[in-house]
């Protein structure tokens, strides 16, 4: 007996250079995916790069799986001993000491531990619900970005563009020089205090790839102050590039990299040096927004859960029943302090509804999946979550037993969700609108056609389009939260409302006409508003074309013939002039 410990930590070591050996090829693979999204660009393969996320969202998955099978290899030990793991994860922390990378890596290990056990079992001894290192900014922070300065501000946005990692050249880059000036001389010139040769162009050594667009992101250094810098990069399609426009304001940096964009392509080999660099350009994103942008979705989960508890921690409020008309498919809840909304699936849905559990689980995993072009709110999917049961409203626990006692078990002082999705809290267009003026309702009414013009652009039809499903955000955009009916645009029938061929089916109750599952018919989209005829109103003045079913289908024409929606996160003010050669997004916001 008394060689077990030492048979223990023989085997935890195997175990933890399995893992290690696990994350390393997931990562080296994750690299060279990555690589490969300036080759997509420059080729202008867009179904390519939608691929190339799918693929690389997977990747990891199939790396832990491949992990996990390793490991009931290395060992004759049961890999399920908590034992076991609490010294794999000393072994484990001792390999990653120092790594570049280590914080993905931990996560990684937390992976691993999860495909073997429930969540419920998870403690700081066995995983890492906390780091074992600490984030701090780096000395050779230099390493990840490129400096540029000089004695005139234009040469240095000549040389950026010039040393830029594209093989294909410029349109006309003295054009290019003329709209970024334009811009940078309105925006940042009149706040500079130095003369121009103190002033420091600090650009990111790797260039951030999402969907059509190339984003080359900085910082304008002046003394103790700086100024966020992105240049927006678009191939013409016809072998050259053109900058699209140019930023620099910490807000508008913050929509690129917002919750309802894509993760980006972009080559990070030293992903907290990434992480520290843009919060400073962003200060209102916390890390695991960061994270997901850079591409991470797992370790930006990790990130989410620990602000979560340590908001738990400093915090005093009860989760409660979020404001809004309650949903058939999902009972909601939030933390009055805290921006989130957590979702649970109810056990039974009310009628019409015709779904299950796991077909609401494949409509959020097809959201995770397809690009959400910043009108899809990005999600967290969580198992087996534990929460302090004094921490939840008597009405919200009443609430969730009776609608979804499946999901729920109560532990003494604990309550736990066995599944959930968490979601950033938006305020829902229906109740925007009850306290909106008439210009705010305006917008509102523009920015939620935008949003569904664009959606079915990217092949997403929402299903259920009421006011109550799409959300607010602090910048006025207009976001769909609500997936449990969306479907991919080219699967649905659109059709018009058959006329009556008699007086008594025009007096029937009910249709007199039969209805498919995929059947939808834009005629009826006007009873979406419920009651609310000025917003209505000034919806149709703007959109009404959605009410045609030519609209539709012509759409749906265009998507099978391989089209690719152009649509940045960034209004359509912001874009230079270029004269003839201008080529305008179809549905820009």
């Amino acid at each position: 007996m008394a060689l077990q410990p030492l048979i223990h930590n023989s085997t935890a070591r195997r175990m933890a250079k399995t893992i290690l050996n696990g994350f390393r090829s997931y990562f080296a693979e994750y690299l060279n995916s990555t690589l490969t999204a300036k080759a997509r660009y420059e080729k202008a393969d867009w179904q390519g790069v939608k691929e190339a996320n799918v693929e690389r969202l997977e990747l990891y998955k199939d790396k832990v799986a491949q992990t996990v099978n390793y490991l009931a290899m290395v060992t004759n030990q049961d890999i399920a001993s908590l034992t076991l793991w609490r010294e794999a994860k000393k072994a484990y922390t001792q390999l990653v000491f120092n790594f570049p990378n280590f914080e993905i890596a931990e996560t990684f290990f937390n992976s691993v531990f999860s495909d073997i056990h429930d969540h419920d079992k998870i403690s700081d001894d066995i995983i890492y619900v906390l780091s074992s290192q600490l984030l701090e900014a780096p000395e050779a922070e230099y390493s990840i970005f490129v400096r540029y300065k000089g004695e005139n501000f234009r040469d240095n946005f000549q040389r950026i563009l010039e040393e830029a990692e594209f093989s294909l050249p410029m349109e006309d880059l003295t054009l290019d020089l003329d709209c970024i000036m334009n811009v940078f001389n309105q925006e940042v010139l009149p706040h500079i205090k130095n003369p121009p040769e103190r002033v420091k162009f600090d650009l990111l050594e790797s260039t951030f790839y999402r969907s059509k667009a190339a984003y080359m992101v900085g910082r304008v250094v002046d003394g103790d102050q700086n100024f966020p810098m992105a240049l927006v990069i678009l191939n013409n399609e016809q072998g050259a590039l053109y900058v699209d426009t140019a930023l620099f304001n910490s807000d508008e940096l913050s929509v690129i990299f917002s919750f309802t964009q894509n993760h980006f392509m972009v080559d990070a080999p030293l992903p907290y040096q990434y992480a520290l660099f843009l919060k400073n350009l962003v200060p209102n994103k916390l890390d695991y927004e960061i994270y997901n942008s850079l591409g991470f979705p797992k370790h930006a989960k990790t990130e989410f859960f620990r602000e979560l508890v340590g908001h738990l921690n400093n915090s005093k409020d009860k989760f409660v029943i979020a404001p809004g008309i309650k949903g058939m498919v999902m009972s909601v809840f939030t933390l009055p302090s805290y921006n989130i909304v957590f979702k649970i699936i109810k056990d039974k849905f009310a009628p019409p509804k015709e779904v299950t559990h796991q077909i609401v689980r494949d409509k959020y995993r097809l959201v995770s999946r397809h690009d959400r072009i910043g009108r899809m709110a990005d999600t967290q999917e969580f198992d087996n979550l534990i929460f302090p049961i004094d921490r939840f409203s008597q009405e919200l626990i009443d609430e969730i037993l009776k609608v979804a006692p499946s999901q729920i078990e109560i532990r003494e002082d604990k309550i736990l969700i066995r599944h959930l999705y968490t979601e950033r809290y938006m305020t829902p267009l229906n109740i925007y609108l009850e306290t909106a003026n008439d210009k705010e309702m305006r917008s509102a009414m523009e920015e939620y056609g935008n949003c569904i013009k664009q959606l079915a652009a990217a092949n997403i039809f929402p299903g259920d389009m009421p006011l109550k499903n799409f959300g607010v955000t602090r910048h006025g955009r207009v976001v769909f939260y609500d997936y449990d009916e969306i479907a991919t645009l080219t699967d649905c029938n659109f059709r018009h409302i058959p006329k009556a061929r008699t007086e008594e089916e025009e007096m029937q109750s009910g249709t007199w006409y039969t209805v498919g599952p995929d059947d939808i018919f834009p005629e009826e989209f006007r009873l979406f508003f419920s009651g609310n005829t000025k917003a209505r109103k000034m919806f149709e003045e703007i959109h009404s074309e959605l009410y045609s079913l030519e609209f539709w289908t012509e759409l749906q024409d265009k998507i099978r013939d391989g089209y690719v929606v152009d649509v940045f996160p960034y209004r359509r003010a912001k874009r230079f002039n270029r004269g003839k050669n201008s080529q305008l997004a179809v549905f820009a916001d």
